[in-house]
C-alpha cells in the first residue's frame, strides 16, 4: 500500500492583504476568512486581532499571520 502525502497548506487565522492605492494607504484585514477592517500599522493589525480573542506573540509566524503582497514593513505602494 502506498501512502499518499497530503500537501498540507496551514490557513493562518488572521490575513492581512495587500496594500490599497489610496490616500492614506492601508490593507485589508481578515480573521478567520472574514473582512473585519482596515490597518494603517501593525498596531491596527495587533488591534483587531485581540478584538477576535487572537494573542499574536510572533508577527512572522505563517501560521498565525499571513502577509500578502510584502511584510509587516510594508504600509506604502511601490
Amino acid at each position: 500500500m502506498t501512502e499518499i502525502a497530503s500537501p498540507y497548506i496551514a490557513r493562518p487565522r488572521i490575513m492581512v492583504l495587500g496594500v490599497q492605492p489610496t490616500s492614506p494607504p492601508f490593507r485589508i484585514v481578515e480573521i478567520d476568512g472574514q473582512m473585519v477592517g482596515e490597518a494603517k500599522s501593525v498596531t491596527d493589525v495587533l488591534e483587531a486581532a485581540a478584538a477576535f480573542g487572537i494573542t499574536v506573540h510572533d508577527l512572522d509566524d505563517p501560521d498565525v499571520v499571513r502577509w500578502v503582497g510584502g511584510d509587516k514593513f510594508t504600509w506604502t505602494r511601490h
